[in-house]
């Protein structure tokens, strides 16, 4: 009897053993479905969101869209903000060099046109000058009146004529000849009465009227030269003739 006994409580017991087996793998088989369940679920709904958000993209609706575009358009609003106010500074610039320049411009108009009166005005009156210079000299030397003899012809006098009676007035003297003086320019100095003579010396000019002025020369050309008045700043050309007739003669001077 204790040997039966003790065979049914084995045969009992395994058999428990068998049903905890049989639930624990149920509930491990169990355990795994749900498992798969849920991650099936959960790849469901991420794949949903993110069709649902891709959705929102395409809409512009989509937060995280919206808020990067609103910080994009910050940043281009700012650039286009700061392209106008460099764009403004530039264009105030470039306005205040251009009428700084037309400004210029004109003034340089103005000036070189006052210039070039006084230029000409100045060349016209040196032409002048020299007219009278030279009117003053042929007078000086008699080339204005010199006269050419007339030819005349002699007549075969008559029986009953008169002899003619010589003409018994005195013929006038030779004038003598005007005095010259040696005057020459070389390497850009002129030898005048034994002396030489540079670019802004000072001198006296005097000229066949008595007039004494205080110049200085302000440059030696190849045949002329000319003389800035210390009175007026005045320029006068003086030509290499005139000093050698003793047009104009020329003194040194000192320079204080």
């Amino acid at each position: 009897d204790t040997e039966d006994a003790s065979e049914t409580d084995l045969a009992k017991h395994d058999e428990e053993d068998y049903v905890e087996m049989k639930e624990q793998t149920a509930w491990a088989c169990l355990c795994q479905a749900r498992a798969e369940f849920f991650f099936c679920r959960m790849y469901q709904d991420k794949l949903a969101s993110l069709k649902r958000q891709l959705q929102q993209l395409q809409e512009g609706t989509l937060q995280e869209y919206q808020k990067r575009m609103k910080k994009l358009d910050q940043q281009y609003r700012e650039r286009i903000r700061n392209a106008e106010l460099f764009l403004q500074l530039e264009t105030e610039q470039v306005e205040r060099n251009y009428i700084k320049e037309k400004k210029a411009a004109v003034k340089e108009f103005e000036d070189k046109k006052v210039e070039l009166k006084e230029n000409l005005i100045a060349e016209l009156e040196e032409k002048k000058k020299m007219i009278e210079n030279e009117k003053l000299t042929m007078e000086l030397t008699g080339d204005s009146m010199e006269v050419k003899p007339i030819m005349t012809r002699k007549l075969r006098r008559r029986p009953n004529d008169p002899v003619p009676i010589p003409d018994k007035r005195r013929k006038p003297a030779p004038e003598s000849p005007a005095q010259r003086f040696e005057a020459r320019i070389e390497d850009g100095k002129l030898y005048y009465d034994k002396r030489w003579y540079h670019k802004s010396q000072a001198i006296y000019l005097e000229s066949k009227d008595n007039q004494k002025l205080s110049c200085v020369i302000s440059s030696v050309g190849a045949n002329e030269i000319w003389v800035r008045k210390t009175s007026d700043s005045t320029k006068m050309r003086i030509y290499l003739g005139q000093l050698q007739r003793g047009l104009f003669v020329i003194r040194r001077r000192s320079a204080a």
